[in-house]
């Protein structure tokens, strides 16, 4: 039964105790990337569990069963003695123990009478395990005639009050489904992230009279340690484990502070799981100021949480797999990651690495797959997350924002960033700077940041108290070297009246996200209004040279920014949000497959915070924390996601996809084209409408994926025939799937996607699309624009369709001129019940036929 409750404790620290023995007496730890010896992953050519399927005369996993059916003896016979099931259930610790003896026994022949330590065994969706050995170990594993791959272990790293609201979730979606009451009952969503508190309240299952109920398909436990003692799981939080063992071997773990156990020492995994299925209704105060009530997209959705990342030093590869690979097996219909690696995975494809070949096998067991896009924007190919049967998500602005202001006493107005208390508007303040209130004894020219308000000791309180401290703000704020908090004690120790941080101009500059105070306050946000205030500032101060004081002349009163005000341009996708084409290989040649496939809300979004989380410092101690990335994106449409799963339990993960993406909208509130921020400088004065390389298929909208009226499908064997089609492929899939390609392939343009991206058109192509109607009997008419220097034909223009039918639409597209830049069409089709799907259209380099022709 899920959330059953083991004590890991002893064995946690048992492995601890047995890896740190081994690093000081076999000297064989991997302490750094100079170290001669490495963590891989090495994968084996026997098809891992969820892959075993036959057709209904053995084991069928694409039905997400429940145990291992044999039928005439056809399961045995196709596997070798040595990978011998034994008629375990997918669940059952004595297979996971048996393929771990066969993977020891691997390593014995391999490597006889020498030095290794295996850190994981994976069996469910790769056949494999991660080892530490020299690289001449590792060249001996992949020389045997069982291994398929042995990859280096490679870093990953990680990447709300109102959104319900601007996604309209309780007048929509929410309705369809009951009420949040019911909202994503019976679906489990599992997050591989940084953990997660289990005392929050948002997490809680006795808020509500509706008891909880957990779902028999989930078969996962919970961890007991001292950090996550028994009790911290409950018919909510139905799942907790943690992985490290690729960080402990390599004597980075710091137990003290990233705790070995699920517990969220950090704050982000808290966060992004808040975000997809925290409680509805649960009171977001910080600062002691309240922000409306918090809930995630799918409330009453149950939470499973896999850490495998941590606040010290980010995460591994090889601890990831194992994270997706005990997600799978515990049974999960959601796999949310807020990560992405650190690097572009090497080889002949993007596509070829553990984790995204571990992905594909949970979309093989009916898994639906989301992943944040990265954080790496605005520039093009800037994306993380690659391949097509995973949900890629990037980052918008929805409309809520905080402001507050400064008024200076020349009658000058800055905006502030907000969530901060105003003073007394009828009056108006002295404006002092740190730099001009230092005590006699801290006179200290050389340091460059006392402006910073780090140290009241520094400063002199007859100066600064009663009037509005002016402290300057830098990249260390950013780096946790300065504290916004810290800054408001040295202000409170002075009897300051408020605070106002502006940019340093003389030092690197990063805007400051809001962050809430308990004093008033104000935080200018631009280079260029800190210079608007210090020229104010600076005309109006007097030095006395004898008596080495200041005469302060400025003036200001600061205008409170507790409430939320509301703006028609949002979405708006954020400059930070990775961008399109997806890169195909590490030389960037570009794939015919579009990322992001959407935007959700991802800037400035309010969710839960761990008691001890310090991802986010100025949130230290608070129970929320407004955080922005595409790390806060990918769990509101894991959590929507989940909606859909709800009402359509029988639909695969490409069908919730396709339900997600054709019913995007591609529109702000005001109805206008949705805009894209194109710099990190500026944002708001650098931006032009998004394309599909921004934004995908547009803003998700959640309510029309509900009704979606038809479908794009692709299965597995799709995504097979697709990575067979790469050039020289065929060892490779070879080697991760344990099937041949033969003549099953297609190209990459083909996979029947709800986009069609051309990376290379040269000429001509015709491309096929399949629709699955998932509505009742209709009538659709087509209507297209098409990419700039390209014509377009679609067949046919007027279709019926009857419910539950399939309907080929064939799409030929033709270069009419020579171009290099991407450009952007759609197709959309209108349907006699209201249903409207969209297809966006992207073509990069184009080859007209009169430039081949006079060649």
């Amino acid at each position: 039964m899920g959330g059953t409750s083991i004590n890991l404790v002893v064995v946690v620290v048992q492995l601890m105790v047995v890896v740190s023995l081994l690093c000081m007496r076999m000297g064989f730890c991997q302490e750094d990337e100079n170290s001669t010896t490495s963590i891989y992953i090495v994968s084996l050519k026997q098809t891992p569990t969820v892959l075993l399927n036959f057709n209904n005369q053995g084991l069928n996993l694409e039905k997400r069963t429940k145990g291992f059916i044999h039928r005439n003896g056809s399961y045995s016979r196709l596997i070798t003695k040595h990978h011998r099931p034994r008629n375990y259930s997918r669940s059952d610790r004595r297979y996971a123990a048996h393929i771990s003896r066969v993977h020891d026994s691997l390593l014995k022949r391999a490597l006889r009478g020498e030095n290794y330590l295996k850190l994981y065994s994976y069996h469910y969706l790769i056949n494999g395990f991660a080892v530490l050995v020299t690289p001449e170990q590792a060249e001996k594993l992949s020389s045997r005639e069982e291994v398929a791959n042995v990859i280096l272990d490679y870093r990953v790293r990680t990447e709300t009050t109102h959104t319900p609201q601007f996604l309209g979730l309780p007048q929509g979606a929410w309705v369809q489904e009951g009420g949040p009451e019911s909202a994503g009952e019976g679906i489990v969503i599992g997050l591989v992230d940084t953990g997660i508190d289990p005392t929050h309240p948002s997490f809680s299952d006795n808020l509500s009279g509706n008891r909880f109920s957990v779902p028999t398909h989930f078969t996962g436990m919970c961890e007991v340690t001292m950090d996550f003692p028994s009790g911290s799981c409950n018919r909510k939080l139905i799942g907790a484990r943690h992985f490290a063992a690729s960080a402990i071997t390599r004597g980075i773990f710091n137990a003290s502070q990233d705790y070995a156990s699920p517990f969220d020492a950090d704050g982000h995994g808290t966060h992004t799981a808040s975000i997809a299925a925290g409680n509805h209704g649960i009171p977001v105060i910080v600062a002691g100021h309240h922000f409306g009530n918090a809930s995630g997209m799918a409330p009453r959705a149950h939470i499973s949480v896999y850490k495998a990342l941590y606040k010290s030093f980010g995460g591994f590869a090889a601890d990831v797999v194992a994270a997706i690979d005990q997600a799978a097996q515990d049974g999960v219909d959601i796999i949310s990651l807020s990560i992405t690696p650190n690097r572009r995975p090497p080889g002949i494809a993007t596509f070829f690495n553990p984790i995204d070949m571990a992905l594909l096998s949970a979309v093989k067991a009916g898994i639906f797959v989301v992943q944040a896009a990265g954080n790496t924007g605005p520039s093009p190919k800037s994306m993380s997350s690659f391949s097509p049967w995973i949900f890629t998500v990037g980052a918008a602005a929805h409309d809520r924002t905080y402001s507050n202001s400064l008024v200076l006493g020349n009658n000058v107005t800055i905006t502030g960033v907000g969530l901060a208390p105003g003073t007394d508007e009828s009056t108006m303040y002295t404006l002092v700077s740190a730099l001009h209130a230092l005590n006699n004894d801290t006179k200290d020219a050389t340091n460059m940041y006392v402006s910073e308000c780090q140290d009241p000791s520094s400063l002199s309180t007859d100066v600064v108290q009663g009037n509005l401290l002016l402290c300057s703000y830098s990249i260390r704020f950013v780096l946790g070297l300065s504290t916004i908090k810290q800054a408001l004690e040295t202000a409170k120790n002075l009897s300051a009246v408020g605070v106002v941080f502006y940019m340093d101009p003389y030092v690197i500059g990063f805007q400051l996200n809001p962050t809430p105070m308990d004093m008033p306050g104000v935080i200018i946000p631009s280079a260029s209004d800190s210079k608007i205030l210090l020229k104010y500032y600076n005309s109006s101060l007097e030095q006395d040279p004898l008596a080495d004081k200041f005469k302060f002349g400025a003036t200001a009163t600061i205008l409170g920014g507790l409430k939320a005000n509301y703006s028609n341009s949002a979405p708006k996708v954020m400059y930070y949000s990775a961008r399109g084409p997806d890169p195909e290989d590490s030389f960037l040649d570009d794939a015919d497959i579009l990322k992001p496939n959407l935007i959700a809300p991802g800037n400035f979004i309010w969710g839960a915070w761990s008691s001890v989380g310090t991802d986010s410092l100025e949130f230290q101690d608070e129970s929320f924390a407004m955080m922005s990335g595409t790390s806060m994106a990918a769990p509101h449409v894991a959590g929507l996601a989940a909606l859909v799963k709800q009402k359509f339990p029988s639909f695969s993960p490409s069908a919730i996809g396709s339900a997600l993406s054709t019913t995007a909208s591609m529109h702000n509130k005001k109805g206008e084209p949705i805009m894209a921020q194109r710099a990190y400088a500026n944002p708001d004065l650098n931006q032009s409408p998004a394309t599909p390389f921004d934004m995908g298929s547009g803003f998700v909208d959640v309510t029309s994926a509900l009704d979606p009226g038809l479908i794009f499908d692709s299965s597995f064997d799709d995504y097979f025939s697709f990575l067979c089609g790469i050039n020289g492929s065929g060892p490779v899939v070879l080697n991760y799937t344990n099937q041949n390609c033969g003549n099953s392939t297609i190209n990459c343009r083909d996979l029947n996607l709800p986009s069609i991206t051309i990376a290379k058109l040269n000429q001509t192509t015709t491309v096929e699309r399949v629709v699955t109607n998932t509505a009742g009997n209709e009538t659709y008419n087509l209507s297209w624009f098409a990419p700039y220097g390209v014509s377009v034909l679609v067949t046919p223009k007027r279709f019926f369709i009857e419910s539950g039918q399939k309907q080929v639409i064939t799409v030929t597209l033709n270069a009419t001129m020579n171009s290099s830049a991407a450009s952007f069409g759609r197709i959309s089709l209108y349907g006699s019940q209201r249903h409207i799907i969209s297809v966006p259209l992207s073509v990069i380099y184009k080859i007209s036929y009169n430039m081949t022709e006079n060649s």
